[in-house]
């Protein structure tokens, strides 16, 4: 090698090329070539040592410390003995010396090297390792640098990576362990000798009226006036290097709480120093402070104070993520509750200065100036909080001295003075997990459900009212037009969000006092609702039809906040209708009724007036809000659907003509927008709720109302325009229903089946007319035109005939016959016409997608010899050569196809008797001949889901095809194996399921892994002995194999229990054969490497025990192959 000097000269030289923005990409590899090979090298570290200390350049420096990296954590175990002691004595040599000099990044990356050289040495070879950083930190000069290296050796230390054996990472933890105790007495002695020593108590002036907040809160929450004394202390002005030790020093603590269980070496005194540095982000003095002496510097000073209040919130929040709390710890768990609450109520005093949400505004961006610091004082409060509800309310509840309500107050008013929509969502959520505990508390204590309530009541009709105002523009309008109304995220937008998350508090706080919350709701409704009822008195008919005459720019603006909250308002009027159904309904019927009786009046004036085709002043802006008006009256109405199915069950037999007079109201404000010139947000929600209506009130009487004949021509009229796809689905659905569905209350004998039966048959009959057509004409071949056009009239006609079965399928026998005989001839022309189709993988995947739920939801109707004719026919079809097109050359919709043909032939697999059992041979050979082979080597996940779950299915239901139980066999259990039979195919599915597991798509493993193990547990698949001698090793090879190669790292525990579940079948065959066959096999490890992993897998045979060996032997295995890599060429091992 050169001298030391001119390599450094050297290396200067190639850094400042790499990173020059001139330099080629190909050079740029030809240097990165050259500087790994340099490294690469045995002793290049000691020309890294030199560069370290000679040069001033940071590349070289960073690339010298990466060089050393890579030493210690890949080759360490390789390097003599004498150098490492050099190493482990220069290089903190070197940080002490430069540590004030060097950039931060290279100093924080030395500090890493050498706690690197810890992880592995310590205490053996390195034993002053961590009495070096405790000296560090007691020393003033290098207390930053010390907390430094504490803070990256709880990092790498306490959770190692996989660099490391298990036995050696459990050293460590325990090692660490041992120190907890001098650590955090060490960090509590440095954060309060600075408080202490900056604190002003003598020469402080008497406090300003606004700074003395020691309330009745206080004492009630502190228990004694000494501790609130204490934190009425003003806050200490620190100096700009006491403030970054006290940031590190939190830092640390927040990293050693993460993982240090809780317990007494928490100490009261270190709780109580932590909350004190908490008041720094919640104390806006300090950033006045900070902006009357004008200087930048200072306005830096007041965002690191406010870091110190961040950092401090971290420490906290990870002590309260912890759920296992020790009795003893209890105790200061309380404590921390009711100093944060002090804390909570400074933020949320009211005082002239600030207003409580100006305040707030101020501790959420402060630190979000601050570089490295992306989080603000409010999250981090806001965590706290929803740590405390979520984890600890049940805790702390039963303690009488922390009061509960008081807490709740202090959160109204945190919650409602958030000054941003994600802080206040957050708080929603904490509102909903303080309601879901209030809720399920109360099912567990019915008993005391009257005493519960009562204490809550108030702090919930308060919340509620808030909520409401919150989505009302009347009230909210500025931050409501904030919201997005148009992107769409999560399938939501902003507004959508902000009004679901909102209705959900309403409705939990209706579900837990539901008298208040309908008498809280329905007059605001009703306010609304009287603007706008009233709007027809501003109706004029001009010359182009009805325009609604305000102009004026103030009252369009009223106009269209009123609308606004009308809409909301009808969607929480929706969203509260599961609360009058049930146990409930006589006690709260009269108020149901009531909102039932305006909601039918409202959807009836909307459609009579057409609203939504009237001419506005601001049509951009009012015509959609009387379209969504209209809309959300008739969705609030369906949501009274069960509802009105309870009246017309409980009014049937006296006098239902209340109950008609409702339906019929109904009926008639849907049937006018049944049309294809209403807009389609307005079209689908009367389509909705005549499918409601339809389906799940079912009166008797709705055939006969002349508003549903008339849809019925008009869906049955040829002439007429057709609906939009989606509405045409849910009015052949509705009508359709009307005439299958059983009408309750009446005994089969008056149900009427016959009409019924004849006009479903004429409803098909019309909707089919084209389709039927088809038939006739679909063998000839077609041009691009007239294909499109017949491919239209598939799509329309099966999308609704398919839609039709769907909803029945789960009905009555009588409902599903009908619906088959009126379908009958449609799916004959199907079949006739699916060969034409081949070819057309759209049209195939439609015609599919109606056999499948056909198969679903009639097969029983269509009868054994149509169903073996349809799937002979696609068994026919569906050649080798067709499915390879499908698969290979069709792209995702060819596949779909294959999918679908798949899913019907698990229904055909699951059929109980002996029906479709001759087709078991065919479905085998189709799947493991035809399909298996063309998927099973592409990486794409198309199809392979499907196909195992059918080949489960097989196996799952047709048990017996492959093993005969004969009752002599069972009852000499053990005496005679069970007879096999069809060896050949069920080997060739289980060899396809092993596979499977070599492939890297971690949706079918775990899928795959899932059917086996029910496998197991119901028909003892591991126990049959042809899967016990001839697969079991086999597959747990294969399993183990997969954890070593860590690519399905997501699965680890479900791979550890089936391992266990295969290898429990035979543990003396597991322990005496395949575990030291398996060891021999290894590669990358030598003998005495493979004896240690024998020796450390325990003969065990519990499940957590077995598992644990499991991953003990993976980590291990892995540690010793990294270890053998580092070696340089040559090393000889004795």
């Amino acid at each position: 090698m050169a001298s030391e000097e001119a390599s450094l000269r050297a290396l200067e030289s190639l850094m400042t090329e790499f990173f020059h923005n001139c330099t080629t990409n190909e050079r740029k590899r030809e240097i990165e070539e050259l500087l790994n090979n340099f490294a690469q090298q045995i002793g290049a570290w000691r020309f890294c040592l030199y560069f370290l200390s000679s040069t001033r350049n940071d590349y070289v420096m960073m690339y010298s410390l990466t060089v050393f990296e890579n030493l210690i954590n890949k080759m360490w175990l390789g390097v003599p003995s004498q150098d490492k002691m050099e190493i482990r004595s220069c290089l903190p040599k070197l940080l002490l010396a430069h540590h004030k000099t060097l950039p931060y990044f290279i100093r924080n990356k030395l500090c890493k090297v050498i706690v690197d050289i810890g992880r592995q040495d310590w205490p053996m070879f390195y034993h002053d390792f961590f009495t070096n950083i405790l000296q560090l930190i007691q020393s003033p000069v290098t207390t930053p640098l010390g907390l430094i290296m504490l803070k990256t050796t709880s990092e790498e230390l306490a959770c190692p990576r996989e660099d490391l054996s298990v036995a050696r990472k459990e050293e460590l933890r325990k090692l660490l362990l041992d120190q907890v105790q001098t650590v955090l007495g060490l960090l509590t002695g440095i954060l309060e000798s600075i408080w202490d020593k900056h604190s002003v108590t003598a020469a402080t002036p008497p406090p300003s009226p606004t700074s003395g907040e020691s309330g009745d809160l206080l004492s009630s929450l502190l228990q004694s006036p000494s501790a609130a004394k204490l934190l009425n202390q003003p806050i200490p002005i620190l100096d700009t290097e006491s403030e970054y030790i006290c940031s590190l020093a939190l830092e640390c603590l927040a990293h050693l709480f993460s993982w240090i269980p809780l317990s007494t070496s928490i100490t009261p005194s270190l709780l109580t120093t932590i909350f004190h540095f908490a008041r720094f982000g919640c104390d806006t003095r300090v950033r006045k402070m900070s902006s009357v002496n004008g200087s930048s510097q200072n306005s830096v000073l007041g965002q690191e104070r406010g870091r110190l209040g961040v950092l401090a919130m971290s420490c906290i929040n990870e002590l309260m993520s912890k759920n296992c709390v020790p009795m003893e710890f209890e105790e200061y768990l309380l404590r921390m509750f009711q100093q944060t609450f002090y804390l909570l109520q400074k933020i949320t005093k009211e005082n002239n200065a600030h207003t409580v949400k100006s305040r707030l505004e101020e501790l959420d961006e402060r630190v979000l100036c601050w570089g490295r610091q992306a989080e603000s004082y409010i999250e981090k409060f806001t965590d706290f909080l929803r740590l405390f509800v979520s984890v600890h309310l049940r805790r702390i509840e039963s303690y009488s001295q922390f009061p509960v309500v008081e807490f709740l107050a202090l959160l109204f008013k945190y919650t409602f003075h958030q000054p941003t929509h994600e802080g206040y969502f957050s708080c929603l959520d904490i509102w909903t997990l303080f309601l879901d505990y209030l809720t399920s508390k109360i099912k567990s204590r019915l008993a005391d459900k009257e005493a519960v309530l009562n204490r809550y009541e108030d702090a919930l009709v308060l919340l509620l009212t808030e909520v409401l105002n919150r989505i009302q523009f009347r009230y909210n309008q500025a931050q409501l037009e904030e919201l997005d109304d148009e992107t769409l995220d999560d399938d939501q937008t902003e507004w959508q969000r902000y009004l679901r998350q909102s209705l959900e508090v309403v409705a939990k706080v209706m579900e837990l006092l539901p008298t208040h919350a309908f008498s809280t709701l329905f007059p605001v409704l009703q306010d609304n609702l009287e603007v706008y009822l009233g709007l027809q008195q501003f109706v004029v008919t001009s010359g182009t039809g009805h325009r609604l005459n305000i102009t004026a720019e103030n009252d369009c603006r009223r106009l269209h906040c009123s609308l606004r909250d009308l809409s909301s308002l009808l969607q929480a009027v929706g969203r509260l209708a599961e609360y009058f159904i049930g146990d409930v309904f006589a006690a709260r019927f009269n108020d149901a009724l009531t909102v039932v009786e305006r909601l039918v009046k409202v959807t009836l004036y909307g459609s009579q007036i057409k609203l939504y085709n009237i001419e506005t002043a601001v049509p951009s802006v009012l015509k959609p809000d009387l379209i969504d008006v209209h809309a959300q009256s008739l969705a609030a109405l369906q949501a009274y659907a069960h509802w009105l199915a309870q009246f017309y069950s409980e009014v049937h037999r006296q006098n239902p003509e209340q109950f008609i007079s409702l339906v019929s109201t109904a009926l008639e404000a849907i049937t006018p927008l049944i049309s294809s010139k209403v807009q389609e947000k307005l079209l689908l929600s009367a389509c909705h709720l005549l499918v409601s209506l339809a389906t799940t009130v079912r009166p008797v009487f709705l055939i006969s109302i002349p508003a549903v004949q008339k849809v019925f021509n008009r869906i049955t009229d040829t002439s007429a325009q057709r609906l939009p796809d989606k509405a045409q689905v849910l009015v052949c659905r509705a009508l359709s229903n009307v005439l299958l569905l059983p009408w309750p209350n009446l005994p089969e004998s008056e149900q009427q089946w016959a009409v019924r039966s004849t006009n479903h048959a004429s409803l098909i009959s019309a909707l089919t007319r084209e389709y039927r057509q088809l038939k006739s004409n679909a063998i000839l071949p077609q041009r691009k035109v007239q294909l499109e056009d017949t491919k239209a009239i598939i799509h329309q006609t099966l999308s609704v005939l398919e839609d039709i079965v769907e909803s029945i399928s789960g009905e009555s026998t009588k409902s599903r016959q009908i619906c088959y005989q009126s379908l009958q001839e449609s799916v004959q022309v199907s079949l006739a016409l699916f060969p034409a189709f081949i070819h057309q993988s759209d049209v195939t995947d439609e015609m599919l997608s109606f056999f499948l739920t056909l198969f679903q939801g009639l097969r029983v109707q269509m009868g054994v010899p149509f169903t073996e004719q349809i799937i002979q026919t696609f068994l026919n079809m569906f050649t080798r050569e067709q499915l390879a097109e499908s698969i290979l050359h069709e792209g995702s919709t060819g596949c779909r196809v294959v999918e679908k043909f798949l899913k019907i032939l698990q229904v055909v697999v699951q059929e109980p008797g002996q029906v479709f059992k001759p087709f078991l041979p065919s479905v085998i050979s189709l799947c493991m001949e035809q399909v298996y082979p063309i998927i099973a080597e592409r990486s794409s996940p198309d199809v392979k889901a499907e196909l195992f779950e059918l080949l489960f299915r097989v196996l799952h239901h047709n048990w017996r095809y492959f093993f005969k139980s004969s009752v002599l066999a069972s009852v000499q259990r053990g005496v005679a194996e069970e007879q096999m039979e069809n060896e050949a195919q069920f080997s060739a599915i289980m060899q396809a399921f092993g596979q499977s597991f070599l492939q890297p798509d971690i949706h079918l493993f775990k899928q795959n892994l899932f059917y086996l193990e029910t496998l197991n547990t119901k028909q003892k698949l591991y126990h049959k002995k042809i899967f016990r001698t001839t697969m079991l090793f086999q597959f747990v090879n294969v399993l183990l194999q997969v954890l070593v190669h860590k690519s399905h790292d997501l699965l680890q525990e479900e791979i550890g229990i089936a391992t266990y579940n295969m290898a429990s079948v035979d543990f003396d065959g597991f322990y005496s054969a395949f575990l030291p066959e398996f060891l021999a096999s290894c590669d990358g490890v030598d003998s005495n490497q493979k004896n240690v992993l024998g020796r450390n897998f325990k003969m065990d045979r519990d499940l957590p025990s077995f598992t644990q060996n499991v991953h003990r032997l993976v980590n291990d295995l892995r540690y010793y192959r990294l270890c053998n890599d580092s070696l340089p060429p040559g090393t000889v091992k004795l």
